[in-house]
């Protein structure tokens, strides 16, 4: 009787046939084994399937500013910095800028244009997890600038450096001269960083991909996540219902067995938000013919956003150990934001 009991009150979820279809057998095992380690849905894979379409939506409603708003944080900090992109401060005639999480590329379209009309761009070379982001991205650099030469590339950055092979293409259709004059800026935009897993690896893979002409460009909140005063904002709030909804359409969770929470986790140092069950729960996944259980408690949570904002010592100190040396930084108006310029250290 008391098995019986127990059975009735856990939940069991079932991921869809759509969840099978976007993610591959490898990512599957990888996201049963963050669940069972970490009780962790790792960010990155919210930016694949529906989940491209909600950060889409989320992009275009909250983050792009409208015409009577001043341009958004990211964008601002682009011009300011525009003669590292352009290739002045290595003194090279023409730039390819990486865009490593391109999303949907708009917040580059700014400086892409500029870059155009100058004749200082090369290639722009879109790389994401999520191959819909990628379609996008390309869809919107065609639509803005029809002859500009666009190369996607599906990475995770968390995980792997940027393949040579990528490169492969310039290299070929160039002359030693013109290799010569030329950088690679590698831009990781959008916050990024502090969404990462594993931040440290995704500096030291992004520095592991440069060459000593090139430059990373990366943005980032900057202050202490201890002092958040437990108002969301932004994707903490707009992103993360969508994720929110999505996790449970994918998963099989019914909406009545949980509940969102936002809330600063002292072990990360991390503003997170997480699915909490509100009873026992199991999640049965099917691989090869088999079912593997993930299983959860009552009140046990699933993290499915994080972002850590960085003091500048610790900056500071994770791009040193990353193997990467700061050329400039710079703080936006208000001093939530900062872009940092590194090159690889000599």
């Amino acid at each position: 009787m008391s098995q019986q009991f127990h059975y009735s009150m856990t939940g069991i979820a079932k991921p869809s046939p759509e969840f099978y279809s976007v993610f591959s057998p490898t990512e599957v095992l990888e996201l049963m084994e963050a669940l069972k380690v970490y009780r962790e849905i790792p960010l990155k894979y919210s930016y694949k399937g529906g989940g491209a379409k909600i950060w889409n939506k989320f992009y275009q409603n909250h983050v792009i500013a409208k015409w009577y708003q001043k341009p958004n944080v990211e964008v601002e900090l682009l011009q300011q910095n525009f003669l590292y992109i352009n290739g002045s401060y290595q003194k090279v005639a023409k730039v390819n800028i990486v865009d490593v999480g391109a999303g949907n590329s708009y917040p580059v379209k700014g400086i892409l244009a500029q870059l155009h009309k100058l004749g200082k761009i090369n290639q722009y070379i879109a790389l994401d997890i999520s191959e819909e982001l990628l379609t996008i991205s390309q869809a919107n650099i065609k639509k803005w600038f029809p002859s500009l030469k666009i190369y996607t590339h599906r990475v995770d950055i968390e995980k792997q450096t940027i393949p040579l092979t990528i490169f492969l293409d310039i290299l070929t259709t160039s002359s030693d001269d013109q290799i010569n004059d030329m950088a690679n800026i590698f831009l990781h935009l959008g916050v990024t960083i502090g969404n990462h897993q594993n931040r440290n690896k995704a500096l030291q893979n992004l520095k592991n991909s440069m060459n000593k002409l090139d430059l990373l460009i990366f943005t980032n909140e900057i202050g202490s996540n201890s002092t958040w005063n437990q108002d969301p904002r932004g994707g903490c709030k707009y992103h993360v219902e969508g994720i929110y909804k999505w996790i449970q359409e994918s998963l099989g969770i019914k909406p009545e067995h949980c509940q969102l929470v936002r809330k600063y986790d002292f072990e990360t140092d991390s503003i997170t938000a997480s699915i909490r069950f509100k009873q026992n729960y199991t999640i049965s996944f099917s691989q090869l013919d088999m079912e593997y259980n993930v299983e959860f408690s009552e009140n046990e949570e699933i993290t499915i956003w994080r972002h850590h904002k960085y003091e500048l010592p610790e900056l500071m100190q994770d791009i040193e150990e990353a193997g990467l040396q700061i050329v400039d930084y710079s703080r936006s108006g208000n001093l939530s934001h900062i872009m940092v310029i590194c090159k690889v250290a000599s």
